[in-house]
């Protein structure tokens, strides 16, 4: 059936935009099975603004973000609050990646990303696929 099951949906960090940005066949593989089978990519605003300098010259990921089944999870006050909550309670300050770590719990993704011992020191049972 390929890297996911039907229905996963996949979240993406920044790792996973840069690596799609610069062409990895892996990431955008992943896209597309999660497109095919249904199952929305969901990217976290704070990671679009980690990765965001030119619009122009970052084709691959404004195609994704624009894309049909593409959830774009705002950070807003609630999720930030819950963020920093996940930060403080784990030690740690990167409130971005706490944001993926409950966006995937929420959407009960796989998260894609080149950070994986960030995201398991946020939360040990988080489904990761590497990039």
């Amino acid at each position: 059936m390929g890297p996911l099951a039907a229905t996963s949906a996949v979240v993406l960090d920044a790792g996973a935009l840069i690596a799609l940005e610069k062409g990895d066949r892996k990431v955008l593989a992943l896209c597309k099975v999660a497109s095919t089978d249904g199952a929305p990519v969901v990217v976290p605003a704070g990671v679009v603004g980690q990765v965001w300098r030119d619009g122009a010259r970052q084709a691959r990921i404004a195609r994704v973000l624009g894309a049909e089944g593409t959830i774009v999870e705002p950070l807003d006050l609630e999720l930030a609050k819950l963020a920093g909550a996940l930060c403080g309670h784990k030690g740690t300050g990167d409130v971005v990646h706490a944001s993926v770590v409950l966006v995937a719990r929420q959407h009960h993704a796989k998260i894609v990303t080149s950070d994986r011992s960030d995201l398991e020191r946020l939360d040990s049972a988080v489904d990761v696929i590497p990039c």
